[in-house]
């Protein structure tokens, strides 16, 4: 195994029975991810998804899913999806359903429902559960309950930074999810490194939940495959800068800011793409296409699924700094100024830190306020900065082959079942 795995411990539970264990099907694995906000938690389950299959072909992995936006991928043979009624964020923080005319509670007991009735129909021997232990308000439950008593294994996913810990002690304490933790998951896979972050540690698990606990390290990235339908702009046929703002719900102040330098009179002498994401507000987004098109040395595109083509093909990388955004940093080696977001979560601020202290990556922040200048000379100096690779950090993208050496573990033990021991006799 990895040196990025030294805390994996043996599973905490067995399947169960020989009975139970026929109730699901090994070669079958679920994902759920609530995806009620940005594109990260259904980039990451895509990623481990097509993974999976291309390691194991005869295996099958169904994505349950919120994200309206899941359509828009595209999985290797062996990988489907199921889409549950959307959920979305409003600017207060509070939710809201996406498009069916009903109240949040019923909205969640219908998600509830479908993820069940989901495991009940597929039968995985797996269930990978994305980063909320007791998924969006409880829903998840009803489906580990369900499949904790067939037998199947349930591991729980996080990213390798979750929130200050002033912040997540107490939210996971509302939620329910240190108990969750610790009553149902086998396994609980951080997809990062301890020596960058350990996101659990202020939680005060037990020493047994701690044990489940294997750190993978990130999960490295391909460059897919083009698509012929695909239309760039013609800038990114020469030497330019790839700004991302994400899914782009909240990436609007990354967006002003870049353009506002190229604006300005001293500004880059570098031509920039713009990818504002799905998500951002179309009024908004007209705005900066109205700036965009008066400065020849910027252009923009509203979404492209396949990012990664772009990041592979651009000489820096401007971005808020999300975890698959870093990851995809790292896997192209791409120098990178991370621009992180600070509300309503310390996450992309804590990875950015990290990742300046460690050498991967430049950190500009908002504090002091968004002067052009700064934004101009950053982008300047982005090409000529060190790249990742510069820097040597064991199984940092270790992350997938993890996983993988995780599952031929679990596969050699469902298809070879060890016998119950026999107990004497009073």
């Amino acid at each position: 195994m990895a040196a990025a795995n030294d805390r994996v411990s043996e599973p905490a539970r067995p399947m169960g029975g020989n009975a139970a264990r026929g109730m699901m099907s090994p070669d079958r694995v679920m994902i759920y991810s609530h995806d009620t906000f940005g594109l990260g938690h259904l980039r990451r389950a895509c990623a481990i998804a097509n993974a999976i299959v291309a390691d194991n072909p005869a295996v099958s992995v169904l994505i349950v899913s919120g994200s309206p936006v899941i359509g828009n991928y595209e999985f290797d043979p062996g990988v489907d999806y199921v889409r549950i009624p959307g959920v979305v964020k409003q600017p207060d923080g509070d939710y809201r359903s996406l498009n069916l005319n009903m109240d949040l509670d019923e909205a969640v007991a219908l998600r509830a429902a479908i993820i069940a009735r989901t495991a009940e129909a597929f039968r995985p021997g797996l269930f990978i559960v994305d980063k909320e232990p007791t998924g969006f308000r409880g829903e998840v439950m009803p489906a580990l309950e369900l499949m904790r008593a067939a037998g199947a294994r349930l591991v729980l996913g996080i990213r390798d930074i979750l929130d200050e810990p002033a912040l997540l002690v107490p939210e996971w304490a509302r939620k329910g999810a240190t108990e969750a933790l610790a009553a149902c998951y086998d396994e609980i896979w951080i997809y990062g490194l301890p020596q960058i972050y350990e996101p659990l540690e202020a939680l005060g698990l037990s020493d047994e939940v701690r044990r489940r606990i294997v750190y993978t390290g990130y999960l490295r990235r391909e460059v897919p495959r083009e698509s012929r339908l695909a239309r760039y702009p013609e800038l990114i046929h020469d030497r330019f800068v790839l700004v991302t703002a994400g899914g782009g719900g909240d990436g609007e102040d990354v967006v002003d800011w870049v353009i506002s330098a190229y604006e300005a009179p001293d500004a880059p002498d570098i031509p920039a793409l713009i990818v504002f994401g799905p998500f951002l507000n179309r009024e908004r987004r007209d705005g900066f296409m109205a700036r965009i098109a008066r400065i020849p040395w910027l252009d923009a595109l509203g979404f492209d699924a396949k990012l990664e083509v772009l990041m592979d093909r651009a000489v820096g990388v401007v971005a808020m700094g999300g975890y698959n955004t870093f990851c995809e940093l790292l896997s192209f080696d791409k120098p990178a100024l991370i621009v992180p977001r600070t509300r309503p979560r310390l996450e992309q601020y804590i990875r950015a830190v990290q990742a300046e202290r460690l050498g991967l990556a430049r950190m500009l922040s908002e504090e002091g306020g968004r002067d052009p200048a700064r934004m101009a000379a950053a982008i300047r100096a982005l090409p000529h900065q060190p790249r990742p690779s510069d820097v040597v950090v064991p199984g940092l993208l270790d992350g997938l082959d993890v996983i993988k050496g995780r599952l031929a573990s679990f596969f050699r033990e469902a298809q070879h079942p060890q016998p119950a021991p026999i107990q004497a006799a009073e």
